[in-house]
């Protein structure tokens, strides 16, 4: 064997042991020997991760990943993921799964996998509770705020006809304002940011979700190859949103329920 053959051999057998160790790292078998997941959590990133004021990580996807270590019967090992850590905490090892409003993308998807989606992360339409509007055609007659250039304004002003005033704002905050003076009727924003709003219970007008303009839900990665943990985390989140667990994460954190067809 010539001594290119032997460093393309050297190549491929080390290839091979690493494809081996991504597959079994982190597998179920290995948590419950260890008594505990270690999961990647956002710490500043509200209503998915932030610290209460006694210190305690709080959130939906902190509420997601002690559902899971629950289901394990393990303790929760925490590892703050911020957006530019999330994939290297999986790679390198340090995390067996993250949980930090992981958005599925053909770039990351090429390194991680992923699990099935299990938070909602939405624009859409949010307005009072008493006038009935479930989608574009019924805001007919309405007036909808929005901040200028957002994903909101391009595909909302694609979906509604000439009888829809959609009324552009610099800022959030001008369209928010505008909605809570009765100046825009309905505004259009992130579901993250309406339940923000939500939190505060001295709204001068009500805030409900009326419909989606479009939609982007979070997933858990994993280690690329782990099947396994893959499989297992879909069977939970199917199990949660069967028995409405899932259901009450997102009413209280969301400050609404997971949307239809979720």
């Amino acid at each position: 064997m010539t001594s290119l053959s032997l460093i393309r051999s050297a190549v491929l057998a080390a290839a091979a042991g690493l494809a081996a160790f991504g597959a079994q790292a982190g597998t179920l078998d290995d948590i419950r020997e260890r008594g505990a997941i270690r999961v990647g959590l956002p710490s500043d990133s509200p209503p998915f991760g932030m610290k209460a004021p006694d210190g305690s990580l709080v959130g939906y996807d902190v509420e997601m990943a002690q559902l899971i270590a629950d289901d394990l019967g393990v303790e929760l090992e925490v590892t703050n993921a911020v957006g530019g850590n999330r994939v290297p905490l999986l790679t390198s090892g340090r995390v067996d799964i993250v949980i930090s409003s992981f958005g599925k993308n053909a770039e990351r998807d090429e390194v991680i996998d992923f699990s099935e989606q299990y938070a909602p992360f939405y624009n859409g339409v949010f307005g009072p509770a008493d006038v009935e509007v479930d989608g574009p055609e019924d805001l007919a007659g309405y007036s909808v705020g929005v901040t200028k250039g957002t994903i909101e304004d391009l595909e909302l002003t694609e979906k509604v006809g000439e009888d829809v005033t959609i009324t552009r704002f610099e800022s959030g905050a001008s369209g928010f304002s505008a909605y809570f003076s009765g100046a825009v009727d309905f505004f259009a924003t992130g579901n993250v940011t309406a339940a923000a709003l939500m939190e505060n219970p001295s709204l001068p007008r009500e805030i409900v979700p009326k419909f989606l303009i479009n939609s982007s839900p979070c997933y858990i990665g994993v280690r690329e190859g782990d099947q396994e943990m893959a499989d297992y985390l879909n069977g939970v989140i199917a199990e949660a949103k069967a028995d409405g667990r899932l259901n009450e994460i997102s009413k209280r954190w969301m400050k609404a329920e997971l949307p239809a067809g979720f």
